[in-house]
């Protein structure tokens, strides 16, 4: 796991508990909101999201 995988992780998961707290997820469907959060913190720190090439696209585009 790098660096990029172990900060998400913990954003995600900060992320989920204060929401959690504030009655915005429940424990039944940590799971799926969990999912979409992390993708979401990756994708704003490596500019792709886990495992969709999105980043090897734009780096093409931009070698044109």
């Amino acid at each position: 796991m790098d660096k990029f995988d172990k900060q998400a992780l913990q954003v995600a998961k900060e992320v989920v508990i204060k929401f959690i707290e504030v009655g915005r997820i429940s424990p039944s469907n940590f799971g799926q909101n969990f999912d979409v959060i992390y993708k979401d913190v990756m994708r704003t720190i490596t500019g792709e999201t886990a495992g969709d090439g999105s980043r090897e696209i734009i780096q093409g585009e931009e070698d044109e």
